[in-house]
């Protein structure tokens, strides 16, 4: 029953940063010439690897994402976005496990996470247009949002993790 009780709780936390995420996105997005947006919700894509973990941050962050681009009418990105915030939170959740969970290694989890990002919407935007330089106009907008995810999520986690509650209901932070 015990196990039982931590899945359910698991997949509670799981659908929770979905929403988290799905809001994270769509609360402030900037549309961008070339088809995109500008947003937040690369916070709640790496700080639900943080909390979940790899697996079940990728689902809360890809799909909560994708979600985002189709409530928005960008709905020809929601795949490519399922996929590549998803990897987001694989390439943040495990390697935060090598790296550690000090600034540095959270730093480096955010750094290698968005260039996951940067180059996947490179080559969906490049496979869009037909062309991979005419991809490369995103970079600017996506190293951006790339950015503020980074300073937010990290600055969020590392305030989250000094509660005793956060630090028990999330099994990442013990």
């Amino acid at each position: 029953m015990q196990q039982q009780s931590k899945q359910t709780k698991l997949w509670v936390m799981t659908a929770l940063f979905t929403a988290i995420t799905c809001v994270c996105t769509m609360v402030i997005a900037i549309p961008t010439p070339w088809g995109g947006y500008v947003n937040l919700g690369d916070t709640g894509v790496l700080l639900g690897a943080y909390l979940l973990g790899p697996w079940y941050g990728a689902i809360a962050g890809g799909v909560g994402s994708a979600l985002a681009d189709i409530l928005l009418g960008y709905t020809i990105y929601a795949p490519a976005t399922l996929l590549i915030k998803g990897l987001m939170a694989v390439v943040a959740g495990l390697l935060m496990g090598v790296v550690g969970k000090a600034l540095s290694g959270r730093l480096t989890c955010g750094v290698a996470a968005e260039l996951v990002m940067i180059v996947g919407y490179w080559l969906f935007d490049g496979l869009l247009s037909g062309n991979l330089l005419a991809g490369l106009v995103g970079i600017g907008s996506n190293g951006i949002q790339a950015v503020f995810g980074i300073a937010a999520s990290t600055a969020l986690v590392m305030a989250l993790e000094r509660s005793d509650s956060v630090t028990r209901n999330f099994v990442s932070l013990r």
